[in-house]
């Protein structure tokens, strides 16, 4: 799929990853709706790179609608949604204080994973509306999930079981969306250089960074982002999870 003058939405918009994709497509070309549930977040990039900020809640069924004929009124409909809105909580099941509470699990699992549906089920149903560009394509969605899906640390449940549910539903609803030329799939990070690591002092950076078998850094969401655009632009790409984590394998804790 080419990206110049398509309209996509990129979700997580207003920092980290999410930023470095938002920069990367409307590089590209296309028109970018910058979605961020902190609203001044999302304004600050989508002024920086031309593109449209919308405030969002992406686990809210009903905003989310609104929101996405908004997007549509303002830039066209979307033939691209990258799925990068996350958050994390890092607690153990069994702490000094009792059990973890449930509603810690139930917020990451909604952001993370119901989100990450709401958002694919609402792209996806407009997507399937439009004229298929050359080669029968009418969309692609890109959605993020995690290494820990696969190695997830002592403390990361719920960040875990969310991540794995986005790995686990990228290639049966690639295989119903094919119908449609539709294509769909999923980035698994390693250790980003993220707001939140870019917080920690840069020994500890380094020392993260070392713990990574090639090239021994932080992931820049740069490269992040160059991921997304290849996947877009690949049509042969379809129902993949893809780990771009230097070849890390996390440990237990």
């Amino acid at each position: 799929m080419k990206l110049d003058g398509l309209s996509a939405i990129v979700t997580g918009g207003g920092s980290g990853l999410g930023r470095a994709t938002a920069e990367a497509l409307a590089a590209k070309g296309a028109r970018v709706a910058v979605v961020d549930r902190n609203e001044a977040a999302s304004a600050e990039v989508a002024s920086a790179i031309g593109g449209l900020a919308v405030g969002l809640d992406v686990a809210d069924a009903g905003a989310a609608e609104a929101a996405f004929a908004r997007i549509e009124a303002a830039i066209g409909a979307a033939r691209l949604l990258v799925n990068c809105a996350g958050i994390g909580v890092a607690k153990r099941v069994l702490g000094k204080e009792g059990p973890q509470a449930l509603t810690d699990f139930e917020t990451v699992i909604r952001v993370n994973l119901l989100g990450s549906f709401n958002m694919l089920r609402l792209a996806s149903a407009a997507m399937a509306k439009l004229e298929p560009l050359d080669g029968g394509e009418r969309g692609v969605i890109v959605n993020t999930a995690s290494i820990a899906a696969f190695e997830g640390q002592i403390g990361q449940a719920a960040y875990a079981a969310s991540k794995g549910g986005v790995v686990s539903m990228t290639l049966p609803i690639a295989r119903e969306l094919a119908q449609f030329g539709i294509r769909v799939n999923t980035i698994a990070p390693g250790l980003f250089l993220t707001p939140l690591l870019r917080s920690l002092p840069e020994e500890a950076q380094v020392s993260l960074g070392r713990s990574i078998p090639f090239p021994q850094r932080l992931g820049e969401p740069a490269e992040f982002a160059a991921l997304v655009v290849h996947m877009a632009e690949n049509a042969f790409l379809n129902g993949e999870v893809v780990r771009l984590d230097g070849a890390l394998r996390m440990q237990p804790r």
